[in-house]
């Protein structure tokens, strides 16, 4: 199939087709790590689509939400892609700017209390209050 519309394809290689995804790879590690979802459900990179399903995404803390409208295997142009989906999602949040991260002197030995409490309120601030596995 080259670029025509076809009756259903892979959710993984349709982000990457319309452009959700830079790479096909990124959409399949965004498959992989659950944060994709067709139709309210989480799917594995090979889950098909059709014209109709609604796919959730989970980019850089900011959900995506499109509804699929054509069905494209192969990577097209900005224009063809906006075609083949209905961005139904919310405005994305705003780039906050660089907060001050105060920096260590080289040497100065591990953070204490206090200075680990800071550490987290800054990281809390700058990340929207998200959370981290350590």
């Amino acid at each position: 199939m080259s670029g025509e519309a076809a009756a259903s394809a892979r959710v993984d290689a349709w982000m990457w087709a319309v452009r959700v995804y830079k790479t096909r790879s990124a959409a399949t590690a965004a498959c992989r790590a659950g944060h994709v979802r067709v139709n309210g459900e989480r799917v594995k990179a090979a889950h098909t689509v059709r014209p109709g399903d609604e796919i959730r995404t989970r980019i850089e803390g900011w959900e995506r939400i499109v509804t699929v409208r054509t069905i494209l295997t192969k990577r097209v142009g900005a224009p063809v892609a906006a075609t083949a989906l209905t961005d139904m999602s919310p405005p994305p949040p705003e780039r906050k700017e660089l907060l001050y991260i105060p920096l260590r002197d080289r040497g100065a030995g591990r953070p204490t209390k206090r200075d680990r409490r800071e550490i987290d309120r800054l990281r809390d601030e700058r990340f929207g209050g998200e959370t981290f596995e350590r």
